[in-house]
């Protein structure tokens, strides 16, 4: 009897990483997603003037070579080229176009 035994707790190790296995594959399942719903889009209105900087602080910091740039520059540099398109725009509304051109400037 005792032979008995031995052999169904060598198939029963055997049998186990097999059900292991299934219960793997089993518990893989993606979870579900869950979305946001869209706005209805604004229609009629203007776009708020934003607040943020036009310029890009990487971008000017990349272009400068052999200097740092500090906070200062990027405010002062965002002015001007606010103060450079509002001149521009002025200048197209003065030659009754729509369309700000490189003249403008």
């Amino acid at each position: 009897m005792a032979a008995r035994k031995k052999a169904t707790k060598k198939k029963a190790a055997k049998r186990t990483p097999a059900r292991k296995a299934t219960a793997k594959k089993t518990a893989k399942k993606p979870a579900a997603r869950k979305t946001a719903a869209k706005k209805p889009a604004a229609r009629g209105k203007k776009k708020a003037a934003v607040a943020g900087m036009i310029i890009s602080k990487s971008r000017t910091k990349a272009a400068v070579e052999n200097c740092n740039v500090s906070s200062e520059f990027y405010e002062a540099l965002d002015n001007f080229v606010r103060e450079a398109i509002a001149g521009a725009e002025r200048r197209a509304a003065g030659n009754k176009r729509k369309t700000l051109r490189s003249q403008d400037l």
